[in-house]
């Protein structure tokens, strides 16, 4: 049985909810009115799961997270509305810990449970499998268990930059679950020097995504942008991929360019990292191509992947111990598609050394 604890100030919701995860079999479920109460329950229940909302009284769905992960630390799936601030929300979210987010649906709730139930339910067995950094804010929770107090320091790395003159490439990077974190720690640690544009597809939506580039942005020495209109692919940016659509390579007459576009139905996942990579190929030699897949549930961009590298690209595989998911990353390991496989503190210096 998965021990799930749904937090959720919505009488309603969280009736529907707890019908849902009943429904499966394999659930118990015990509810909570807050953060509050759902923090009390986690420390008693230890639970396998939490779904936390983000707007809740007395303790919100911050304030309840960002205790559990230095207290009773378990993964934890956000419910958010898809609206700017549920974006940022969501996005604090993960930096603080959680695995994974699924928006809140818009309208009648009991009319779109049968298609948000099914959605959630996926998530939450996901996040039941996914596997927490041992590092993640341990510094914190050694203070909490010694009763010590300090300020918490953000750990650096520093890499010699990329030499200049090698071949124009483009770098490929396919994230889900998992995956903002992922995405911070790899692109934090590239120089604005970095001598190829890198374009990433990560599965959200498309309020998500323009929060993530914004919040990336102010993080990174590249320039983060997000693909709303055709742009011209340039050494130091990053390109995001819109959510709820996918995005491609195409030829300008000034070179490539990322082109967002309408989501196919041909793929499961949006954006797409099998039809991103697939356009790459039809544009730009593989030989000039680097693909990076890190963590994420299902099987997106592993296909492609394995062939970009047959036909003379290279391709990095996040390794399973730093993965909240290993399912992309580890069908690219398994269909022979990675040239190396490295945890995710390492693939920034991979990803240097290769285009270097």
């Amino acid at each position: 049985m998965i021990r799930l604890l749904i937090a959720d100030d919505s009488a309603l919701m969280r009736k529907l909810l707890a019908g849902v995860f009943a429904a499966e079999g394999d659930f118990e479920v015990t509810l909570a009115r807050d953060g509050e109460e759902a923090l009390e329950q986690a420390l008693r229940m230890r639970p396998d799961v939490v779904t936390l909302d983000v707007q809740m009284p007395r303790m919100d769905g911050l304030s309840c997270l960002d205790r559990l992960m230095i207290e009773a630390p378990c993964p934890v799936v956000m419910v958010a509305a898809l609206t700017a601030r549920g974006a940022d929300a969501t996005l604090e979210a993960m930096r603080l810990g959680a695995v994974d987010f699924v928006p809140k649906p818009a309208g009648a709730v009991s009319l779109a449970i049968d298609s948000f139930g099914p959605l959630i339910v996926a998530k939450v067995r996901a996040a039941a499998r996914a596997k927490l950094r041992r590092s993640l804010r341990l510094a914190e929770r050694v203070r909490h268990r010694t009763g010590g107090l300090s300020e918490t320091a953000t750990p650096t790395a520093e890499f010699a930059e990329a030499g200049a003159g090698g071949p124009a490439g483009l770098v490929l990077i396919g994230t889900s679950t998992g995956g903002p974190p992922a995405l911070e720690s790899v692109l934090t640690q590239l120089p604005a020097s970095f001598p190829w544009p890198v374009l990433v597809a990560q599965h959200m939506p498309a309020t998500f995504t323009s929060a993530m580039a914004r919040r990336l942005n102010g993080l990174c020495a590249l320039d983060v942008v997000e693909v709303g209109e055709p742009t011209p692919l340039r050494p130091g940016r990053v390109h995001i991929a819109r959510g709820d659509a996918d995005v491609l390579v195409a030829s300008r007459a000034a070179g490539p360019v990322a082109l967002p576009a309408p989501a196919s139905s041909r793929h499961l996942w949006h954006p797409s990292v099998d039809r991103m990579v697939e356009s790459a190929m039809e544009q730009i030699p593989p030989e000039r191509l680097l693909g990076v897949l890190m963590t994420g549930m299902g099987n997106d961009g592993a296909e492609a992947m394995t062939r970009l590298r047959a036909r003379g690209g290279r391709t990095i595989a996040e390794a399973e111990s730093t993965a909240v998911v290993w399912g992309m990353p580890g069908e690219l390991v398994r269909a022979g598609g990675a040239d190396l496989v490295a945890p995710v503190d390492e693939i920034a210096s991979a990803m240097l050394a290769m285009v270097a």
